[in-house]
């Protein structure tokens, strides 16, 4: 694809900082300017040869930008959009990473000013680490990103949306953003939510002797809890913005927990061999899939 002149990557770090190294690395980008709240690390950034500039304000990161990439937390995008709008300049492209669809992309398209051009995206890319020195050119190789038009969305924009993230890697599928959150909200917000409460239950457990039991654990404990070490701050902000999605599929797994409990209380057998032999099909089918 044809390269940016100036790109703005509001938010380097993991994601952020892992785009402005495969453009880098590709050449998509002339010229790379960060942004975020901690100065420091985007002077270390900057030192790292990741960005080539530190903005010291959000107007003067997407002053004169061909390409912003808003990398913030889900919630913090909105008052970001309104305090940069009046400073993008016409025929901006403007993209996103949010796990979170629907609000977001409502609440862009409404500050947004006329003559820049906004597609909601979704990379699927993340890890239980977070910031740019956990940051990879490679991180995006092969995994799939979610891309989310709306009736509005200019044709182009999306062409060069969905052009940009086939080109560091990715397979791009297009969705509604309903849709997304629906989806989102069961893959991936739902076992974040149960690994968070599993965690904080064991962590709460003691027994006569031990005070912290989770040292006994095998390396299964450790493989299905992985994802407990997500950002706290990024996490709030999903079950927040993805409330209803993530409501819904925590009343239909409190369904099953109770099926399961009951089979336990009963000692049924029968029942408990039929839902772990579903469980088995469906991660074959999960592994299947990927």
């Amino acid at each position: 694809m044809n390269p940016f002149d100036r790109v703005s990557i509001v938010g380097v770090g993991l994601l952020g900082g892992s785009l402005a190294k495969v453009m880098r690395r590709l050449g998509l980008a002339k010229s790379l300017i960060g942004y975020g709240r901690n100065k420091a690390n985007l002077e270390e950034a900057k030192n790292l040869g990741i960005i080539d500039q530190v903005a010291p304000d959000i107007q003067s990161a997407v002053k004169d930008a061909d390409l912003i990439v808003l990398c913030s937390p889900v919630r913090a995008v909105s008052q970001l959009v309104m305090k940069m709008a009046p400073h993008i300049k016409p025929g901006c492209l403007v993209t996103d990473v949010g796990s979170v669809k629907e609000p977001l992309v409502r609440e862009i398209i409404a500050l947004i000013p006329e003559g820049v051009f906004f597609v909601g995206a979704h990379p699927i890319a993340g890890g239980e680490k977070s910031g740019f020195r956990v940051s990879s050119d490679t991180l995006f190789e092969g995994a799939r990103c979610i891309v989310t038009p709306t009736d509005k969305t200019e044709q182009s924009a999306l062409k060069r949306v969905v052009e940009l993230w086939e080109t560091v890697g990715m397979r791009v599928s297009i969705m509604d953003v309903k849709e997304h959150d629906f989806i989102f909200g069961a893959v991936s917000h739902l076992p974040h939510v149960l690994i968070f409460a599993l965690m904080n239950t064991l962590g709460s457990l003691k027994s006569e002797n031990h005070d912290e039991i989770t040292s006994f654990s095998g390396a299964g404990l450790k493989d299905i809890t992985r994802i407990a070490g997500g950002e706290p701050v990024m996490w709030r902000d999903i079950c927040i913005s993805n409330k209803d999605s993530i409501l819904h599929c925590l009343d239909r797994f409190q369904v099953t927990l109770n099926q399961l409990r009951s089979g336990i209380e009963q000692e049924n057998g029968e029942l408990l061999t039929q839902e772990f032999e579903s469980a088995n099909e469906h991660r074959l089918n999960l592994i299947g899939n990927v």
